[in-house]
């Protein structure tokens, strides 16, 4: 999953290099942390919030198969 995230965020950015992403794991639910540049922040939430949606969608259409509730949070 995070090749799939990272695979859509980085023709996105200006600072590919500043690009990562961490898990975090419970019983019943997967958090992917996504940390990119300040800069880099406003593409990837997009106008009103739009691409992140639509990162969000995708992660979790493809996460659907699994049995926990999946999350992408965009971190500052």
């Amino acid at each position: 999953m995070k090749q799939l995230i990272e695979t859509i965020v980085l023709p996105l950015v200006d600072y590919p290099n500043d690009v990562r992403i961490e898990t975090e794991e419970s019983d019943n639910r997967v958090v992917y942390k996504l940390f990119v540049h300040p800069k880099d922040r406003g593409k990837v939430i997009g106008k009103q919030g739009r691409v992140a949606k639509a990162i969000r969608t995708i992660v979790y259409s493809a996460a659907g198969s699994h049995h926990k509730k999946t999350y992408v949070d965009i971190v500052d």
